[in-house]
């Protein structure tokens, strides 16, 4: 489980001098750089490297590394189908370990759709960029669209090579020569890859390759990480045991603190297990033989924090972005002549706000970590492993290359693990006590320091005529969140402010930009700060941006007196995927039309590559939202395993519908009102509705599917409950 430092970059003169020089002579800069990245796979004894994707044993054992981290969302049993299919391995022999950091494995894509909202100019050097700076990521629904066609070019690689040593022994053409279950064959003939392994490593690969679909491709074959989680066998950073190890827990003070203030050192001393209490400016730790003690020791401290100014609470966030949306904005999508459009005609306006919104993840915020002989160890649940490298290196003066990072499989996390605080604590803390430290947050103190997915607020327009949206303007006032991301991902900071730059912020209303063919659109960006700490979250801007047009889509198709479906319908004919998605789901959930009393809605949205419609059921009862039923239809191009993406849109329905429901852990004084799960309304197994999920059959490259689920369900609520109840509900959590 480990990532090792080996090629990827370290903060030296060198790299401050070309990181520096991208705001003033990026041209320059780039002349200098690294281009060539030596594999850095190690081989066990008798396995042999095949290049940055695999390892083929002498034993049959095909071991795949995958770049991107397992956070539930099958990508350890997904990319591994993609070689085996490729390669024309057996299933049975396929084994998965992490790969190591090492700019051959950046997330290009994540950080080119990123860039292209924050940086537009910069947008042709992105992948560049991610590729020297070592850019490793999980986020964004990029496993698939990223990394299939690399692994199957390596697989297709290992195949030629395994083929050329066969057809030799066998004095064939390559060509004639077939790979299946694990076998090279020619006519009766077969040799197993471990007899070929060896020998095969040296020979070349033809340029093209040859590329094929083989018969694994579209199964859902088992997954591989099921075992170890059902039998308790698998390690996630908690896990983690190291000899003569101690445990820490956390207190940072109220979300803006200056400093720490003190607090009853000698009571925090009285519990028993306590070794020390460990305090910088900004935190203060207590270290035990146990992690309860720790945290009983903290209660016994009762902490006492600094602050100056105004603490963040609900009302000046809604203040700050009333302030923002009156304010002038930054035009980021214009078409057509709104203006003319909107000219003596009856506009319809409506007011949105979505609240900020918590990751709650199971897993708890946790980090190992154990400093020796100058090299510091941290096993940790990062989605970024080289950002946390390096944002440790900056805080803690120490040489990147003297950091090695184990990312761990993650429960959950949902985007909370792009942020680093807890790796910077743990190393500090081990470094000074000189002995390995684990170090946990508990549940009210992972929700006071999250990285909140932000508020948002909307002031929406539109005109309606021949039974369609004859223009829409969309004003959004949002912090500048890809920048946030990117400041996460990009920690070293000559790079990270050369790249992001300055100016509007694309990602901040990512999906805004409807799928629907209105002539005369226009998305304005109003920059409002929040002061929340703020971070990526499942689906990012998507999952308000889709509220707020897919909610006013109906109060449009309502002021032309038009039922829902077939108002959508009449503005999709150049989408006919998506188009499909929605007749489809109509269909399957019997669409009554959308009146009062039927307590249905309906919400569409496209998203990196896939489509996706979503008919909710919805009802009041008791005073607050039941929903009965979610029916969603998705297209999310050709299925590596369909099981796979199935569970992912199931598990994107339940996000979506604890973040409409709940989620909101809301701000007072600095502190959130919720200090436990159960305080965010989050649903349960009883509460949970009954769900279906279509997938449709396509031929078209695989799209995400991660994150498509999540932003049109809030929507869909929102208007199954005006067919309920006849109220429209302008704001998530929806709240009676």
């Amino acid at each position: 489980m480990r990532a090792s430092d080996a090629p990827g970059p370290s903060i030296s003169r060198r790299r401050l001098l070309v990181t520096g020089g991208l705001g003033v002579g990026l041209v320059v800069a780039w002349a200098v750089w690294p281009r060539d990245y030596p594999v850095n796979l190690v081989a066990g004894r008798g396995e042999h490297v095949y290049g940055p994707y695999l390892k083929i044993a002498e034993d049959g054992r095909v071991i795949v590394a995958v770049p991107q981290v397992e956070t539930g969302q099958g990508v350890f049993t997904a990319l591994p189908q993609i070689v085996a299919d490729e390669l024309g391995a057996d299933w049975r022999t396929i084994a998965v370990e992490p790969a190591p950091i090492n700019p051959l494995y950046a997330n290009r894509l994540f950080v080119e759709e990123l860039v292209q909202g924050i940086a537009p100019s910069l947008a042709s050097v992105a992948d560049t960029f991610a590729t020297r700076t070592a850019t490793m990521i999980t986020a964004g629904s990029t496993s698939a669209r990223m990394y299939e066609q690399p692994m199957r070019e390596a697989a297709a690689a290992a195949r030629v090579r395994l083929c050329k040593v066969a057809a030799r022994r066998w004095d064939v053409a390559w060509e004639d020569c077939e790979a299946e279950a694990g076998f090279v064959v020619h006519a009766d003939q077969k040799l197993r890859f471990a007899d070929l392994a060896a020998d095969a490593v040296g020979e070349s690969a033809p340029d093209p390759l040859p590329l094929r679909l083989g018969k694994l491709a579209g199964q859902s074959l088992p997954r591989l990480d099921t075992p170890a989680k059902l039998d308790g066998s698998v390690d996630f950073a908690a896990d983690i045991r190291l000899p003569n190890m101690v445990y820490a827990a956390m207190r940072q003070g109220p979300i803006g603190a200056r400093r720490y203030a003190g607090g009853d050192v000698r009571a925090a001393e009285r519990v028993r297990g306590v070794l020390q209490l460990v305090s910088t400016r900004h935190w203060v730790a207590a270290v035990a033989t146990t992690s309860w003690a720790a945290e009983r020791a903290l209660e016994a401290l009762r902490p006492r924090f600094e602050t100056r100014g105004e603490l963040v609470g609900d009302a000046n966030i809604s203040a700050r972005f009333k302030e923002a949306l009156d304010g002038e904005g930054a035009r980021l999508v214009e078409r057509g002549d709104l203006e003319g459009a909107f000219r003596d005609a009856t506009v319809l306006t409506a007011e949105y706000r979505v609240e900020a919104a918590a990751h709650a993840a199971l897993e708890p915020v946790t980090a190992t970590a154990s400093w020796s002989d100058g090299v510091l160890s941290l096993w940790l649940p990062t989605i970024a492993p080289e950002a946390a490298r390096q944002s440790v290196a900056r805080s803690l003066n120490i040489d990147a290359a003297k950091i090695v990072i184990h990312p761990m499989q993650v429960g959950g996390g949902f985007g909370r693990g792009m942020s680093s605080e807890a790796a910077i604590q743990a190393g500090h803390l081990s470094r000074e006590l000189k002995r390995p430290v684990q170090l946990f947050w508990s549940r009210a103190e992972a929700i006071l320091q999250g990285r909140f997915r932000p508020p948002a607020h909307a002031r929406m327009a539109g005109r309606v005529s021949g039974g369609r949206v004859a223009g829409l303007l969309a004003k959004i006032a949002a912090p500048d969140y890809g920048r946030a991301v990117a400041n996460a991902l990009l920690p070293n900071a000559a790079a990270a402010r050369s790249l992001i730059g300055e100016g509007a912020d694309g990602f901040a209303v990512a999906g805004a930009e409807t799928p629907y063919a209105i002539d005369h659109l226009a998305v304005d960006h109003h920059p409002a700060d929040p002061r929340l700490p703020i971070g990526y979250w499942r689906s990012g801007a998507h999952s308000y941006t889709c509220f707020f047009t897919e909610s006013f889509i109906d109060e449009l198709a309502l002021g032309a007196g038009t039922e829902p479906f077939s108002f959508r319908m009449a503005m999709l004919g150049k989408q006919p995927r998506l188009a499909r998605c929605l007749s489809t789901v109509a269909a399957l959930g019997g669409w009554q039309g959308g009146e009062v009393g039927t307590g249905q809605g309906i919400a569409i949205h496209a998203a990196h590559g896939s489509f996706i419609a979503v008919l909710a059921e919805a009802r009041a009862e008791g005073g607050r939202v039941k929903c009965d039923r979610l029916v969603a239809v998705a297209d999310v191009g050709r299925m590596i395993h369909p099981d796979i993406v199935r569970q992912q849109i199931e598990g994107g329905l339940i996000f979506g519908l604890a973040a409409a429901m709940g989620c909101a852990p809301g701000f007072d004084r600095g502190l959130t009102r919720a200090r436990r799960l159960a305080d965010l309304n989050l649903q349960r197994l009883a509460d949970t509705p009954e769900i279906s999920v279509e997938l449709l059959p396509s031929n078209e490259e695989p799209g995400g599917a991660s994150e498509l689920a999540v932003p049109p369900v809030g929507p869909a609520l929102a208007n199954a409950l005006f067919a309920s109840t006849g109220r429209r509900y302008r704001q998530l959590p929806i709240r009676f």
